[in-house]
């Protein structure tokens, strides 16, 4: 493959897949579903926007140190942008102020923590499982 090539074919790097075991949030349905299944397993809620930098950064981070399997937990992933319906009916159902990018945790149909921005990364998840 030529210099021309290259330039304008992307890289001859394999990209590396998302191993992340997200669960698209995507109907209002879903919420009465999380809040059951919280009754025998975590449920998260990573609420982020596509369009902030921030947000990016935050879930850049947490895709590389979430080290939870599906049997542990269940990771949904709400994209801001085109839902922002759910997330309204997030802060309603769990009385939780909305804020962007957002982890919620949800346990026996209540929300035990949330954090936003830098905080969510901090958040040792193991404990709440």
């Amino acid at each position: 493959m030529g210099l021309f090539d290259k330039l304008f074919s992307g890289s001859n790097e394999p990209k590396q897949e998302d191993a992340t075991p997200w669960i698209d949030l995507n109907t209002l349905e879903q919420l009465e579903m999380i809040k059951e299944r919280s009754k025998t397993k975590t449920q998260f809620v990573f609420k982020h926007s596509t369009r902030c930098g921030i947000s990016r950064m935050v879930i850049s981070q947490f895709k590389r140190d979430y080290q939870l399997s599906e049997t542990e937990a269940d990771l949904y992933y709400l994209d801001l942008l085109n839902y922002r319906e759910i997330s309204s009916a997030i802060a309603e159902t769990f009385k939780v102020m909305h804020e962007s990018p957002q982890l919620l945790i949800i346990k026996n149909g209540v929300v035990v923590a949330n954090k936003s921005h830098g905080g969510i990364n901090e958040l040792d998840l193991q404990k709440f499982v």
